[in-house]
């Protein structure tokens, strides 16, 4: 039986996300990214809803935060998927232990006394995301007690708002080692350059960001590995982060669902002299959208439960991703189908659901990707089997 404060953190991202609508497409028009809703998520304590107890958090697990994400992303889905990113960092400090003690506590003492957002800053203009294999050319360098690091991040998404970032970078020692350094937006030599203008997802401000001879202390090392061995990944977090990233998406999804719904109910054009659910093809469309959005949830849902249960989960966090953005897709799609020319005026809001839906795809490991890692994994275990 899930705890009762769940039902109640569930309400207060519904009555949030439902505040949060009214201003959507202002910022997704602008660009301009939306503090005041994270105002109202630390109000609310939902920040700190993967936080441990002993934290000031709610201790929540992947089902509760899956379902907080969803909520806000349908009522404003660039705060959700700052406030996904911010999520994967806490959950990885309780659930993994990994961080030093003194970045752990330095972290989470600030995120329970305000706003203290963190994200992952990892990909690069010249070698993509990490997902494709190749090493960051942003170098920490060693100087007497202290990490100097120079390069450049891009996609950083929320960096207007971030206290920190969580930055990969190789060594320069005698035997490099790839690293995640804990480094604040506020020091010399940090900058950020503003390139985030995509048709979708607008208000995330994904920008670059650019250090030039950024010094930290030299025990502010998250975690690091030899350089030349694969990154380690493991399977719980994988499928955290990926089933939040999903969860951001189903959201948009539904949103579009709901103004598709309520239009075609309510619409009746004179030549047919009822609401234009009634048309068979219609119905046959918001069918196939309420399969989608069943599909996602159930699929979410299930990997949410395994992980917190601890079960294996292999690469089902990846899969569950391709298809609940392929799905996400579809609906999106399928509601501009239904709709007509009304759905193409940005008064009606369903091309922005469209947009930020398509968005989803840049994410990595992009699907084609995902498809050929399981396609190898399916390969190597004929091979076994036939060994």
């Amino acid at each position: 039986m899930r705890p009762q404060y769940s039902e109640d953190i569930i309400g207060k991202a519904h009555r949030l996300a439902d505040d949060f609508s009214a201003t959507a497409a202002h910022h997704d028009a602008t660009g301009e990214f939306p503090f005041a809703n994270f105002d109202r998520l630390f109000e609310t304590g939902l920040l700190g809803l993967v936080t441990a107890r002993e934290h000031g958090g709610y201790g929540g697990g992947l089902v509760d935060a899956q379902a907080v994400i969803s909520e806000i992303a349908r009522g404003e889905p660039s705060t959700a998927l700052v406030l996904a990113m911010h999520y994967n960092t806490h959950y990885s400090l309780r659930r993994f232990g990994k961080w030093p003690d003194h970045l752990a506590e330095r972290i989470l003492s600030a995120n329970r006394f305000g706003l203290a957002l963190i994200n992952a800053a990892q990909a690069e203009p010249r070698i993509g995301s990490p997902a494709h294999g190749a090493l960051p050319e942003t170098i920490a360098r060693r100087d007497g007690n202290r990490w100097r690091i120079t390069g450049r991040k891009n996609y950083v998404t929320g960096i207007p708002i971030l206290k920190w970032v969580s930055l990969l970078a190789v060594t320069d020692e005698a035997e490099p080692r790839l690293a995640s350094f804990l480094v604040p937006t506020d020091a010399p030599g940090f900058r950020i350059e503003k390139t985030w203008n995509a048709a979708g997802m607008h208000a995330t401000a994904s920008d670059d960001i650019i250090l030039e001879d950024v010094a930290i202390p030299l025990e502010d090392v998250i975690e690091a590995q030899p350089a030349s061995e694969p990154i380690r990944r493991e399977e719980h977090a994988t499928a955290f982060f990926f089933s939040l990233i999903g969860a951001v998406y189903h959201g948009v999804a539904r949103s579009a669902r709901d103004r598709v719904l309520a239009f075609t109910a309510r619409h009746a054009p004179a030549s047919l002299g009822a609401p234009i659910a009634t048309v068979p093809r219609i119905q046959d469309g918001l069918g196939e959208i309420e399969v989608r959005l069943s599909t996602n949830a159930r699929l979410l849902r299930s990997l949410g439960e395994d992980v917190d249960a601890g079960r294996p989960v292999g690469m089902d966090g990846m899969t569950v991703r391709h298809v609940v953005i392929d799905n996400a897709v579809a609906v999106t799609s399928l509601a501009l189908d239904i709709a007509g020319n009304p759905g193409l005026n940005r008064d009606f809001q369903l091309e922005r659901h469209h947009r930020d839906a398509i968005t989803a795809r840049s994410h990595a490991p992009q699907n084609h990707m995902i498809r050929t890692i399981a396609a190898k994994n399916a390969l190597a275990r004929l091979v076994a089997t036939d060994g």
